[in-house]
């Protein structure tokens, strides 16, 4: 075969990004756990950027605020795609993973404090709320077409609402300040992006500008900055024909590949670079472990399912086109994969106690594991069933 055809083949393939992703979480647990852990963090802590405007900041949260806030927009691009003229252009499509957002919240953050109320763990009740939306997306993409693309919007939907909420969570409960000032002047932003959107403006460029003074604004504000990727994903036009390509559509088709492949990679390499202890180990036995990992991996299996099951007995939604309810269950353990925001918000909740927040990491990349490894399964088991999908 040709080289550059070859090439072309492989990043045109869904299952590769999947496959580089999980290659990269290995290389940084490697990392993390030799020698070369302590100069790699400290590339991590290194802030670069410039004084002027509080532009300066260390490499993760340029990766983390920055790069992250592209791949959120990319997210945010697909689902209003699909809002205008896709699987999700219907209420009862749209309602649903909004429902099973809310149950995939509300049922972990229970379960976790049932196990932890009363203790000193119990301020963590946030971190199994979260569900990772780049690694959860990476896994699903492994399948290929095994399984309904509706499905995958599900995932894609379901989890961009999850992570409106852990902001929202993150925000009111574990904010210490936020800067209402800046705050306001997000808002002016988002108003005049959606302003251009109602005037037809159709060049992308007038709204990426206003968008970078978006997530400035954001960042300054107190609030996690990839929410603005979302704001202008949802404001840039588009339409419902199939015809005429749309500034929307351009502009997805242009970040696929270097999110894909760029920015996805990145953000695993050095995000999942939790060096391993003795103690960690100790703690997943312990209410703190126990609450993270029956709260990530069975709290978002029921609240997912349950919330969504109500929905649809209630006839407010319907079930994603040509699935079923074993790939919800599948999807359900998938967004059982908290890792990077989990882990953020454990932070957050145990400031200062190294050894809490350590556990607490241990506990989130084992339910993380258990999720990923259990729906890729139970999506893999379904696929079998609809042999007519891998025809299409």
């Amino acid at each position: 075969m040709n080289l550059s055809l070859y090439f072309k083949k492989f990043f045109n393939n869904s299952q590769s990004s999947g496959i580089i992703l999980i290659f990269c979480v290995l290389v940084s647990l490697l990392i993390a756990n030799s020698s070369a852990a302590e100069n790699f963090q400290h590339f991590l802590d290194k802030e670069v950027g410039t004084h002027l405007f509080g532009l300066e900041y260390p490499v993760s949260i340029w990766i983390n605020d920055g790069l992250m806030a592209v791949f959120f927009l990319l997210v945010g691009l697909e689902i209003k795609r699909e809002l205008v003229e896709g699987e999700l252009s219907s209420f009862k499509n749209a309602s649903l993973p909004i429902f099973a957002a809310v149950g995939g919240m509300l049922v972990p953050a229970v379960i976790y404090s049932i196990f932890n109320t009363g203790t000193e763990y119990g301020n963590g009740w946030g971190i199994p709320m979260a569900t990772d939306i780049a690694f959860s997306l990476a896994i699903i993409s492994m399948l290929g077409k095994k399984i309904p693309n509706s499905i995958k919007i599900f995932l894609a939907a379901l989890a961009i609402v999850d992570d409106l909420g852990a902001i929202l969570v993150i925000a009111i409960f574990y904010t210490e300040q936020i800067h209402w000032s800046y705050l306001l002047l997000s808002f002016g932003v988002t108003a005049l992006l959606f302003i251009l959107n109602f005037l037809k403006v159709t060049k992308t460029i007038f709204y990426i500008i206003p968008g970078l003074f978006l997530w400035y604004f954001l960042h300054h504000s107190g609030i996690h900055a990839t929410i603005a990727g979302v704001l202008l994903a949802f404001s840039i036009p588009t339409n419902a024909s199939n015809v005429e390509i749309s500034p929307l559509e351009k502009l997805e088709h242009k970040l696929h590949i270097p999110v894909s492949f760029l920015i996805m990679p990145v953000f695993a390499l050095t995000n999942t670079n939790i060096t391993f202890s003795s103690e960690m180990v100790a703690g997943v036995t312990s209410t703190l472990g126990l609450g993270i990992i029956c709260g990530l991996v069975l709290g978002k299996l029921i609240g997912i399912n349950l919330f969504s099951l109500i929905a649809i007995k209630l006839k407010l939604s319907s079930l994603p086109q040509n699935s079923n309810w074993l790939q919800m269950i599948g999807v359900g353990l998938l967004a059982g994969i908290g890792f990077t925001m989990s882990i953020f918000i454990a932070l957050l909740s145990f400031k200062g106690e190294i050894p809490i927040q350590d556990e607490a990491k241990f506990a989130i990349l084992i339910a993380s594991f258990i999720a990923a490894i259990a729906g890729f399964t139970i999506l893999s088991i379904s696929s079998k069933e609809n042999p007519e999908l891998e025809e299409n």
